[in-house]
């Protein structure tokens, strides 16, 4: 996200774009871009933990595309790839995870894709392999972008706009701790770990737009899996995202797991101060609690191929603006030597 100042206000280019920039600022309450959330994130570990790499214990694919704030022109749009799985060996337990993610999200002029590798050391706990605890780290560089062409000037000759597309290239780290058992799972993860030290290359013509770039955010996940009956299980969890600067977001979901095939559910996404920070002229903004309500359906076509469809209604001061967010998901487990499972991953 730009800078909310008087060096970004010289620049719009509809009404509408011009709503996104301004609630995004509001919204966000600091100079920074926010790190990209999914609704379906439960479904794809990686996307918050390099330590998930290789859970599932087979080759997983994933896929996500996630238009939000639908009828806003300039809304966010995004778009990730991952695949990850278990490095197995002859005779030997599978104590590495491997993963690869890709990742393209678009804000009106701005742009971003990245690319990550994740490393998991899994250490086994129990004689079953029922139990592990995995120390993950990513390591991979993300290309910043900003098109001048999508502006219109409000004064000719304007310096602060590219005349083209401004392009900074960023490398970057996260790490993370993912512990699981069959029915439950914690984890802790940072991302974005070099944001806060680096700002070089974000320059135009002298002017800074080193906002553009996210900020660094730890991440708090658990979950807890337990059966209703043969047929149905219900499992609660949760997400806490915290940026160090403004309010921290709180995601609770409760999906229910019907005879193998279907996960039918929702969750909530709402903001709090938990605890004391500093406060500067971005924090204080008085922000709606509430923020969104997601209704989450994932269908099994098979035992290897998933697909998955959520929508996030907005409970705040944008719900009269735009149609909601939409978001799409498919899910592949790939069998081959060196991949096999034989206990079915929930998490």
């Amino acid at each position: 996200m730009m800078n909310c100042d008087h060096k970004s206000a010289t620049m719009y280019t509809t009404k509408n774009w011009f709503t996104v920039v301004l609630l995004l600022c509001l919204a966000a309450g600091a100079r920074a871009q926010q790190s990209v959330q999914f609704s379906q994130y439960i479904f794809n570990g990686l996307s918050v933990n390099p330590a998930y790499a290789g859970y599932k214990d087979v080759l997983h694919l994933n896929a996500s595309y996630r238009m939000q704030w639908a009828g806003i022109e300039g809304a966010p749009r995004t778009g990730s790839v991952s695949l990850d799985g278990p490095l197995r060996r002859a005779n030997k337990d599978a104590n590495v995870g491997l993963g690869i993610q890709a990742m393209m999200d678009n804000l009106g002029p701005q742009s971003a894709i990245s690319i990550y590798a994740s490393y998991a050391y899994r250490i086994r706990l129990d004689d079953e392999d029922t139990r592990r605890l995995c120390l993950g780290l990513g390591v991979g560089a993300t290309q910043y972008g900003l098109n001048g062409k999508d502006f219109i000037y409000l004064d000719n000759g304007d310096r602060i706009i590219p005349d083209g597309s401004a392009k900074a290239t960023a490398p970057d780290a996260r790490v993370g701790i993912y512990y699981y058992s069959p029915s439950l799972y914690i984890g802790v993860s940072v991302l974005d770990l070099f944001s806060k030290y680096s700002s070089t290359g974000y320059k135009w013509r002298g002017y800074t737009y080193e906002s553009i770039r996210r900020k660094q955010h730890l991440y708090l996940t658990a979950g807890y899996m337990f059966a209703v009956n043969d047929q149905i299980s219900i499992k609660p969890s949760f997400m806490l995202k915290d940026d160090f600067a403004g309010p921290t977001a709180i995601d609770a979901t409760l999906m229910m797991h019907i005879d193998q095939l279907l996960w039918i559910g929702g969750s909530y996404r709402t903001s709090m101060q938990l605890w004391n920070k500093k406060k500067t002229a971005e924090t204080t903004v008085t922000l709606d609690k509430a923020n969104a309500a997601s209704a989450i359906l994932q269908y099994y076509i098979s035992p290897k191929y998933r697909i998955g469809y959520s929508y996030d209604y907005m409970m705040n001061k944008m719900s009269g603006i735009q149609s909601g967010s939409h978001e799409i998901s498919i899910g592949i487990l790939f069998n081959s030597k060196l991949f096999s499972t034989s206990n079915p991953r929930y998490f």
